[in-house]
């Protein structure tokens, strides 16, 4: 082992030190590496079997190396869509004392694959179109988080499926920076650069065989700048609308959910026209919900049932313009005035229905349902109404089915 080797990491791997590291790594025998799909990359790229799990390792120049690491490092700590960054080695040579490059070593995303891999199994027709929406939501993420890409590309993503879609990660930063604010300029080009990529890939896999002539390949380019567009605008546009229209801020939210983002911020302000609204998206971890839920109200709930709540918790602290309060003040007085009023209201034979959060969900969807019917801002007490008659009530007896022997009256119930 040269003793001029140097490793940089946050946690440093000892197994890390018994890989060929005096051997270029396009030379690496096959006994070391993990037979995965690779991409195309400008460097040498392998896989390695390493402590249980598989690392890719990129050979690249020092400087570059760091610059990469220390992106992702951010990345990651900002939770953007971003492979693990693991270390940084420098200081490599062969036994003879000639230099060799030094290199990036990343964690392998876990089922991932490259557009490449993708395009040679059999997927429906519309993979394209699907690949090209999850990196559209991928670049808006990271240009909110001040992150200019430099280098858009479907070579340099990976892939999850998800749910009959797809879920696209950062896998190279090469060119990444990150800014207090990206310019309009900054993100156009990187928009423009990735529609450019797009294209020219595309093309490459019809050449290939690999995507049928039938596709438009400019068509398919010119998607990521329309779904890029609608969803930056989406999620950063502010709306201007009459007091009294709260059911708006609902429907924005209901929209934002619905594209996949969780809002962890409204910031609203009042002048003589109205109100205005500005939300910021926020992208959140598994499990956030249940957990913020349950530090500021002691509510222990399923995970979806505590997005719903917190958005309404958050517009409430919006719509009473007390968003300079400490948020467990103001998540108590939403307690007390909104959730347990409304969990109250529920007649005690129907309390069998569902349970308490479950009722809170549906009777939020029911309001924002019969706001937009009626265009307007639909108070909580008529929402509760009207849902107790039209829903409620016809529902089955939730707790009965769940135990058809069990004794109503004996099956302790949560009062409010």
């Amino acid at each position: 082992m040269p003793t001029s080797l140097e490793i940089t990491a946050a946690r440093l791997d000892p197994a890390l030190l018994d890989l060929p590291w005096e051997i270029p790594l396009e030379e690496w025998p096959e006994s070391v590496l993990a037979a995965l799909p690779r991409g195309i990359s400008r460097h040498v790229v392998r896989f390695v079997r390493l402590s249980g799990r598989v690392i890719a390792i990129k050979e690249i120049g020092e400087t570059v190396a760091f610059h990469e690491y220390e992106m992702l490092r951010n990345l990651n700590r900002l939770q953007a869509p971003s492979v693990q960054p693991l270390a940084v080695i420098t200081g490599r040579s062969t036994p003879l004392g000639e230099p060799l490059d030094s290199v990036l070593v990343t964690e392998h995303l876990q089922f991932s694959l490259p557009y490449r891999a993708l395009f040679s199994q059999y997927l429906r027709r519309d993979t394209a179109t699907r690949l090209i929406d999850a990196l559209a939501v991928l670049l808006v993420r990271l240009h909110l988080l001040g992150f200019y890409w430099g280098d858009v590309s479907l070579s340099n993503t990976l892939f999850r499926r998800d749910a009959g879609a797809f879920a696209a990660y950062l896998v190279d930063a090469e060119t990444g920076e990150f800014q207090p604010t990206l310019t309009v300029g900054q993100r156009e080009y990187d928009l423009d650069l990735a529609r450019t990529n797009i294209i020219g890939e595309l093309m490459d896999l019809q050449a290939g065989g690999f995507v049928s002539e039938e596709v438009d390949t400019i068509e398919v380019g010119n998607r990521i700048v329309e779904r890029y567009t609608a969803l930056w605008q989406e999620l950063t546009s502010s709306e201007s609308f009459e007091n009294g229209e709260r059911w708006r801020v609902s429907a924005r939210i209901h929209r934002l959910n619905e594209l996949g983002y969780d809002v962890g911020e409204l910031s609203m302000t009042t002048d003589v026209d109205g109100t205005r609204i500005q939300i910021q998206p926020k992208v959140v971890d598994a499990g956030h919900h249940h957990r913020r839920l349950m530090r500021l109200t002691g509510l222990d709930v399923q995970e979806n049932q505590a997005r719903r709540m917190l958005n309404d918790l958050d517009a409430f602290r919006a719509a009473t313009d007390r968003q300079g309060e400490e948020e467990e003040f103001v998540a108590h007085d939403w307690l007390a005035r909104v959730f347990e009023p409304t969990v109250r209201a529920i007649p005690r034979e129907l309390r069998g229905k569902l349970e308490p959060a479950e009722v809170f969900h549906e009777v939020l969807e029911h309001r924002w349902f019969i706001s937009q019917q009626q265009q307007r801002d639909v108070p909580l007490p008529d929402a509760v109404a009207s849902y107790i008659d039209n829903v409620l009530r016809h529902r089955p007896d939730e707790r009965a089915v769940l135990d058809p022997g069990a004794d109503t009256e004996t099956i302790p119930r949560i009062e409010f």
